[in-house]
């Protein structure tokens, strides 16, 4: 079966004067001649992005799609009008928003996440900006601590918003963001917390044990580079640590603190040292 607004793996059935006729063994698809991969023959199988014309006739092509149906993507808006806009997706086809599909009004040249999906009565490709639509809020596949893509939406008062792994949206909060996040982004993060209610909570930082251990050792391996002393401790500010370490305050705290148990550095408000011989006696 073909799937519209996919990537499709066809059979070269036949040529035309408008370019080869591929099929699926049931409907026929057409691939203009500019986008015929070289030395295709009739009977090869071919990969092709499949979506309807004005006309109706199926048409293929082999150039790259940004997304396909049920993705999430960042876009940009390509023309405007009255009803709705259409916005690039990195083929000759651009994708229409409807006006009614819009969380805020779009303007030509801006760029914004959207989800892509079919038209039930007419299988035209479309978008929409309203994401909390498209997005599944129960029957997770992840757990807290759990590593996911995200997908950086909108900054809202308390953060950011973020798509997760393409299907669930989740928050990252403003204090737990330290470098310049921006919307469009793909980024690595991890479930933070799962609440009652189905709310996600994020961050950009991994937790638990084993990235203490990791930490650790990135954090002896500094103080060693910079003569047994660097200049963060307690009192430094998170951005100073993140910026240093790129990890939370919390998880920096943690790792010190492991540190000082072992007896391997000593800690002040504003540094931390390697322990010396002095030190020991």
């Amino acid at each position: 079966m073909i799937e519209i607004g996919k990537y499709n793996e066809l059979r070269i059935l036949s040529k035309t004067e408008a370019g080869l006729n591929l099929t699926d063994g049931d409907k026929l698809v057409i691939l203009p001649y500019q986008y015929v991969p070289k030395g295709a023959e009739i009977g090869d199988n071919i990969s092709v992005f499949v979506y309807i014309q004005k006309d109706g006739r199926l048409t293929g092509t082999t150039q790259k799609a940004y997304a396909e149906v049920g993705d999430f993507a960042f876009l940009k808006v390509v023309s405007d009008g009255d009803d709705g806009v259409f916005m690039d997706l990195g083929i000759d086809k651009d994708v229409y928003v409807p006006a009614r599909e819009q969380k805020r009004p779009m303007q030509k040249g801006y760029k914004y996440v959207v989800y892509l999906y079919l038209d039930e009565n007419s299988d035209r490709l479309l978008a929409s900006s309203k994401l909390y639509d498209f997005v599944e809020e129960e029957g997770f596949d992840f757990e807290e601590g759990d590593e996911v893509s995200l997908l950086i939406t909108e900054e809202t008062d308390l953060g950011y918003n973020a798509i997760i792994n393409n299907t669930y949206i989740g928050l990252l909060y403003n204090n737990e963001v330290f470098d310049n996040v921006q919307p469009g982004e793909m980024r690595k993060g991890w479930i933070k917390k799962i609440r009652v209610e189905g709310k996600i909570d994020l961050t950009l930082q991994p937790s638990g044990y084993g990235h203490i251990l990791d930490s650790k050792e990135m954090v002896l391996k500094e103080l060693k580079k910079n003569g047994g002393v660097i200049e963060l401790g307690d009192k430094s500010s998170p951005e100073d640590i993140y910026h240093r370490f790129q990890i939370s305050k919390s998880a920096f705290k943690k790792t010190i603190g492991s540190l000082y148990k072992e007896r391997l550095i000593v800690l002040s408000d504003d540094s931390i040292r390697l322990v010396t011989d002095e030190d020991a006696e």
